[in-house]
This record gives structure tokens, C-alpha cells and sequence, in this order.
């Protein structure tokens, strides 16, 4: 048995990958039998930065571990990544804001979705890297196409505009196909993501989806969405297999409560997308000038310097630029209501953010 956990597995010993997925079990297991057993409680601002801040600490302290047992190239390589994967998954905060603002979701009940969305990212997630792992091992030149590919990426958030409206347009379409092709009601049943009502064609008791399961299968496509940008990312910063797993995961981890934070002032942060476009655009020639060409040699710790600087600068400037922003009380209906059918008069939703 103790040979089985010295055997290597992806670079590095199998205890290794256990321990970790180990710890990533317990705060899960934490979280849904300690942290909600009141379903109807609502996640407040200050629960959210305080969650936020325990994820976001207990990322640090593990990549201290990785500084200490695999030596400081790999901790600066796993700090730089956190960083990069925490920034870009603001991104897809205020993506989810709109998917939860479109479909009506009540407060008390985006973190279930939050949640289970959560799951599914990391084993997403998980064979996305090792897809990523496996490309990037078999032939270098990979990490070519992954830089130009976040170049263009960066660049297309830089002048992309209206894209709260894109993605209720893509919500709508959605929607649209669901109610088509599966039976969806009209209202939430509590926090459920089906619940049994009579079919009106033949009055027996039937399956139907709720607003709920809609919010959580489009909240999981806008991850999928993010991570063909951040697996990239992360990537071009290492291709240390464990380092890029463990950096994406306790990203991931902290993405829930960083939602309830940012989602109560998402217009005050009208300038952060170019700070992650610069991000991506950075990442990018990092790439092509160190890796490819071979110009310059670019430390992890300068990525990791330049993220926070590019990041905070965003932030701060958001910030300030919104100063005198006064923001109304967002306000979700007390049950969600999806878009109706197309044979029926349709309305417009309000496009509150959660």
C-alpha cells in the first residue's frame, strides 16, 4: 500500500493527488451539510467576503506548502496561476449575474445552483486539463496556439461591447429550446430542480424542470465557456500538471462565495474587463517572447506581479471612476417565471443581478 502512494501519476506521487482531493472533499462536505443546512437562508455581502477571504486563505496557505515542498519556481508558478484563474473567474461572475437576473432566480436560491454548478466544474475542469496536459506533453508547439488564441481572445474582450445583452440573447435561445423540446415550468418549487405536475395532454403526473435546472445547466455551459480561455491561460504560465490542477481548483472553490460579493455592485466594476483582457493579451506574448522565440526569459514571479498590478489597477479604477455611482436595491421576483412560449404574448424580464 505505502508503495502504491509513492507510485508517480501525471509527474507527481499519487499521496500527492489524494491528499489534495482529500482536503477539496472535506470543505465541500463542509459547505453542504454545515455551512446551508437552512436552505432559505440568504448569502449577505459580508458572509460572502468573509467565505471569499477563507477560500482565497486557504489557497494561499496551500501554495506556501507547494513553495515548501516543491521548491520556489513551483510556488510562483502556483501563486501566478491562482491569481490569473481567480481574475478571470470575476469574468464569469457577472456572466452568472446576468444568467440569475434573466431567469428571475431569488437570492436564496442561487447558491444551490452556485453549488452544484461547482461540482460539475471541477471534474469539467479536471478533464479539460488533463486534455490540455496531454496536448502540451505530446508537442510543445501547442503552447503556440494556446498564446495566439489568448491574444485574440484578450483583443476581442477589449472591443467587444454589449455583452450583458449577448448573453440574455443567448439565455433566451436557450430557454427557447428547452421549453421546445422538454417539459420546463413557469415558477420555481422552492429550491428544487424538478418537481412532478400533470402533463396537460394526458393529466398524469409527470417530470418537469424548474427555472432552477436552467440556471444550472447555463451557468455550467458559461464555466465550460471561461475555462477554454483559462485552462489556456494557466498553461502558458507552467506545465506542471498538479500545479495547474490545484492553482484552477482553489480558484474554482472560492468562485460561489465571490459571486455573493460581487454581484450586490456589479456596475461598479464597469473597467474590470480590460484589465483581464490586458491580462489574457499579457499571458499571450509571454508565450510567444519567452517561450517560442526565446527573446526574453520571464519569470513566474513577473507574470505573477504583472497579473496583480493589471487586476488591481482594474479594480481600483472601476472604483473609482464609479465613485459617485448610486446603485437602487436589485429586485427579483419571488418566483422566477422563464420566458413563455412562442405562441404566447411575451415579456421582457427585468435584468436585476441577483
Amino acid at each position: 500500500m505505502v508503495d502504491f502512494l509513492y507510485m508517480t501519476w501525471l509527474g507527481k506521487p499519487i499521496w500527492m493527488w489524494l491528499g489534495f482531493h482529500a482536503v477539496i472533499f472535506v470543505l465541500l462536505a463542509l459547505d453542504l451539510g454545515l455551512l446551508h443546512r437552512d436552505k432559505s437562508r440568504e448569502i449577505g455581502v459580508k458572509e460572502s467576503l468573509l467565505l471569499t477571504a477563507f477560500y482565497l486563505s486557504l489557497g494561499l496557505l496551500f501554495g506556501g506548502w507547494v513553495w515548501w515542498y516543491l521548491g520556489p519556481q513551483a510556488g510562483q508558478e502556483y501563486l501566478a496561476g491562482l491569481v490569473v484563474e481567480k481574475s478571470l473567474s470575476m469574468d464569469n461572475v457577472f456572466v452568472i449575474a446576468v444568467i440569475f437576473g434573466y431567469l428571475g432566480i431569488p437570492r436564496n436560491a442561487q447558491h444551490r445552483v452556485l453549488l452544484w454548478g461547482i461540482l460539475a466544474a471541477i471534474v469539467l475542469r479536471g478533464l479539460m486539463i488533463g486534455l490540455g496536459a496531454a496536448l502540451v506533453h505530446q508537442a510543445e508547439w501547442v503552447l503556440t496556439i494556446f498564446a495566439a488564441f489568448l491574444i485574440y481572445a484578450g483583443i476581442k474582450m477589449l472591443v467587444s461591447s454589449d455583452e450583458e445583452e449577448g448573453e440574455s440573447k443567448s439565455a433566451d435561445r436557450f430557454t427557447a429550446f428547452m421549453r421546445k423540446h422538454m417539459r420546463v415550468t413557469d415558477q420555481l418549487d422552492g429550491q428544487n430542480f424538478t418537481t412532478r405536475k400533470p402533463d396537460p395532454a394526458t393529466g398524469k403526473s409527470v417530470l418537469w424542470l424548474t427555472p432552477l435546472a436552467l440556471a444550472l445547466v447555463l451557468v455550467n455551459g458559461a464555466d465550460v465557456i471561461f475555462a477554454v480561455d483559462s485552462v489556456p491561460a494557466i498553461f502558458a504560465i507552467t506545465t506542471d500538471t498538479y500545479v495547474v490542477y490545484t492553482s484552477n481548483i482553489f480558484a474554482i472553490l472560492g468562485l460561489r462565495a465571490l459571486y455573493f460579493a460581487l454581484a450586490a455592485m456589479v456596475d461598479r466594476f464597469a473597467y474590470l474587463k480590460t484589465a483581464l483582457a490586458l491580462i489574457l493579451i499579457f499571458i499571450g506574448l509571454k508565450i510567444v517572447v519567452a517561450d517560442t522565440f526565446g527573446l526574453v526569459e520571464v519569470q513566474p514571479w513577473v507574470a505573477l506581479v504583472v497579473t496583480v498590478v493589471l487586476l488591481a489597477g482594474g479594480i481600483v479604477y472601476s472604483l473609482w471612476r464609479t465613485r459617485g455611482a448610486v446603485e437602487a436595491p436589485a429586485e427579483i421576483p419571488p418566483q422566477a417565471q422563464v420566458p413563455p412560449r412562442a405562441d404566447l404574448p411575451r415579456e421582457r424580464l427585468g435584468s436585476s443581478h441577483g
